[in-house]
């Protein structure tokens, strides 16, 4: 199927705390050969990734991509989390919902940037959820982050007002991509999550402890994608901490010399799109259903 004649269907999740998540799910082609839960970045969004849903859904993927609470069209507490464990529970939700309603149907989680970050603790949180876990360029260990200044004023906010605004460590948009168009889309873009609150960057930052403290485990099986051009993630300590957390022969590492941070961006975004279709078959062992 042409992946051009897909177009998405607008869907949302109710967590079991009322949040109502906004979904782009993108219909898979029959036969559909399983699920693909996609989890953006901490500035993108769902619309970001247009491309890489209606090529998985062409490719015979049922696909979703969830907008995490406080991002892209979520506008309620924009910005905000309650805890780093509600984020984690709110994909795992997703997932279990979705696992319920087809429950021959085999999911991989996938994650972007800093979802990979989420996508890793769920994975070993609710392992029975996840069948295949896809980390594009994850933000297992940044490059970019918060100053030694931002970071106290965050720990003071957290005791008097955890809804205080302090800006996201992203605005160049060429940290993203080399990309003029690109570049200029990222800088417009509305739904860019540009600022969080206190709670939600102190999460990431309990995020980060409770990855550290991850040890090596059974695991589904796992590919790595990293951009050798990225100004975001150190390559280097990504492969270092993946190779050590999922040993063994069910991960695979691509790599892409020339690719920046956002892969979808890159000059031919298909060939990202082509690679984790190949890994998924190959992975899943899927034929038609």
């Amino acid at each position: 199927m042409n992946p051009q004649s897909i177009s998405p269907v607008e869907r949302g999740w109710v967590t079991t705390d009322g949040y109502r998540l906004f979904v782009l799910h993108w219909p898979g082609a029959e036969p559909v050969r399983g699920r693909v839960v996609m989890l953006h970045g901490v500035q993108s969004h769902s619309g970001w990734y247009e491309n890489l849903g209606r090529t998985l859904a062409a490719a015979g993927y049922d696909t979703f991509f969830p907008d995490r609470r406080g991002s892209g069209r979520n506008t309620v507490d924009r910005g905000h989390t309650p805890s780093a464990g509600r984020l984690i529970l709110d994909v795992a939700e997703g997932l279990d919902a979705l696992k319920r309603q087809r429950p021959n149907w085999p999911i991989a989680l996938g994650a972007i940037s800093w979802g990979g970050k989420l996508a890793v603790l769920t994975a070993a949180k609710h392992p029975k959820l996840v069948d295949a876990l896809a980390l594009i360029c994850p933000g297992l260990h940044p490059r970019v982050g918060v100053t030694t200044g931002e970071r106290l004023r965050i720990a003071a906010a957290m005791l008097t007002h955890r809804h205080k605004r302090f800006p996201i460590p992203l605005s160049d948009p060429a940290l993203f991509t080399a990309n003029p168009d690109a570049q200029r889309f990222i800088a417009d873009d509305p739904l860019s999550l540009r600022q969080g609150t206190a709670m939600l960057l102190a999460s990431s930052f309990f995020i980060d402890q409770r990855l550290r403290r991850l040890p090596p485990q059974e695991h589904p099986p796992t590919l790595l994608m990293l951009a050798g051009q990225d100004r975001i993630v150190d390559n280097a300590r990504t492969l270092q901490y993946v190779t050590r957390t999922y040993p063994g022969s069910l991960l695979q590492v691509i790599e892409y010399p020339d690719g920046h941070h956002t892969l979808e961006f890159d000059a031919d975004p298909s060939r990202y799109a082509r690679d984790l279709i190949s890994w998924l078959n190959q992975t899943l062992n899927v034929g038609d259903r």
